[in-house]
């Protein structure tokens, strides 16, 4: 099984009315978000996957998030943890990429996994398996 991997980073404001300590007030985190794809065939190239296409699609929706306040994207229903922010990436990029949806076949090049790190000792992680 062959894994790559990208990331890119933004910056967003964001707070959590359910609860209760200093994450309940408006802040700001530098996210870092990662992409995995995985796969057990390699193209004619040698590769799983052109790391351009994930790139661009990756950058593509963190530029959406990018200097936002995240509680007025109703996709977090007004509590954008990191949990919700790596299942949204997630579902965007297989949005602008298809082709990465799981399809049942791990030969296949498939998103695997998004991870969102508030800090550097704090990841939130979406994967379909």
């Amino acid at each position: 099984m062959y894994e790559v991997r990208v990331n890119t980073d933004f910056a967003a404001a964001h707070f959590l009315k359910d609860y209760n300590g200093k994450c309940e007030n408006l802040h700001g985190h530098n996210y870092k978000v990662y992409a995995h794809v995985k796969g057990s065939k390699l193209n004619e190239g040698g590769m799983l996957l052109d790391f351009t296409k994930l790139k661009q699609s990756l950058r593509k929706v963190c530029s959406f998030l990018d200097h936002t306040n995240l509680n007025d994207n109703s996709y977090f229903n007004n509590n954008p943890s990191a949990e919700r922010i790596a299942s949204y990436i997630f579902e965007q990029i297989i949005l602008l990429l298809p082709e990465l949806k799981f399809s049942g076949n791990k030969e296949e090049p498939y998103l695997f996994a998004v991870d969102v790190f508030e800090t550097d000792s704090s990841r939130a992680r979406f994967t379909i398996e």
